[in-house]
């Protein structure tokens, strides 16, 4: 009450100063919560607002303004943030702003870049084509991964976060290919090094990203505004595939940095639901390999908490 009161005040002063009315107000509304989550709405015009923002707006409370992803991460005994941002709404939720902007070692998550620039040069010639292992078992800090241990192809060694298929792979584009596209792309601080850490930059740095970047990259694949054929984006986003049902598909890559202690997890991509799409990127500490499966499930739950996958019917009648 006390807000409307607030409002209705600054709209009256300004009609008497400047015949602003509170309808011009209203098109621009802010909402804070608690423990550092966010959820706002920002220039939006009103045939953008879905049914169920308007009518919150009619009582000055944005539907999301209840949202607080904090206790998902307290449950779970996690240090981390997400970041959430609905395309079709321009509305953006987030826990832990602070850290979403902060720049962190991309890891595996770089592997939707290098798929990209691997099919565009065609160092790589589909999703299908096999690369040889060369019979060394593989380890991620220390940890083997069996799935590793094999010959595989991209389709496969994107799902699998096959480490050493890429190194291949970004071994072949070389440094001045792979620099460009970076560049191009604008990819977060766009920084490689030299030819000796063409197979690690993004395991080890100098390459680094935020959060906020992760989401921005990720609109650009989904819209296809890159420097990329339309068949490597095709592809790439038919590999991106973590979950498919009639009522939504979610595509996504996890990565995990084990150049740092504690390592770093990220989960980044992009749910289809409803017409509408919501980007997220979610990144973690793990002081320990069991906390990695959380990538995934704090992104999950939020999501629900948004309203959305809980709503999908796996077996359509």
């Amino acid at each position: 009450m006390g807000r409307r009161i607030i409002v209705l005040l600054i709209s009256h002063l300004l009609q008497k100063t400047c015949g602003i009315t509170l309808a011009f107000i209203s098109v621009f509304t802010v909402v804070f919560s608690a423990d550092c989550e966010t959820a706002y709405t920002e220039n939006i015009p009103k045939s953008k607002i879905s049914n169920k923002s308007r009518n919150s707006q009619k009582t000055g409370i944005l539907a999301a303004n209840t949202l607080n992803f904090a206790p998902i991460f307290k449950q779970l005994g996690v240090e981390g943030s997400i970041i959430i941002y609905d395309a079709s709404n321009k509305k953006l939720y987030e826990h832990n702003s602070s850290r979403n902007s902060k720049p962190f070692i991309p890891g595996s998550t770089f592997k939707i870049f290098n798929t990209l620039v691997a099919l565009e040069t065609g160092v790589i010639r589909d999703e299908v084509t096999v690369l040889t292992w060369d019979g060394i078992n593989k380890n991620n800090g220390g940890l083997e991964v069996a799935a590793w241990n094999r010959d595989t192809n991209l389709r496969q060694a994107f799902k699998d976060s096959t480490i050493w298929f890429y190194q291949v792979l970004a071994r072949k584009i070389g440094r001045d290919r792979m620099n460009k596209f970076i560049n191009q792309v604008g990819y977060g601080n766009r920084q490689i090094g030299m030819q000796d850490r063409i197979d690690k930059f993004w395991l080890e740095g100098p390459l680094q990203t935020t959060a906020r970047q992760q989401i921005e990259f990720l609109q650009k694949v989904d819209s296809e505004k890159l420097p990329f054929s339309q068949r490597s984006l095709k592809l790439l986003k038919d590999i991106m595939i973590v979950e498919q049902t009639p009522n939504y598909t979610l595509r996504g890559k996890t990565g995990w940095v084990t150049s740092q202690n504690p390592h770093l997890g990220w989960f980044v991509g992009y749910l289809e639901q409803n017409d509408r799409v919501y980007f997220f990127a979610t990144n973690i500490d793990m002081p320990s390999p069991k906390v990695a499966k959380y990538r995934v499930e704090i992104t999950r739950r939020s999501l629900k908490q948004l309203g959305l996958l809980e709503a999908a019917n796996p077996y359509p009648q």
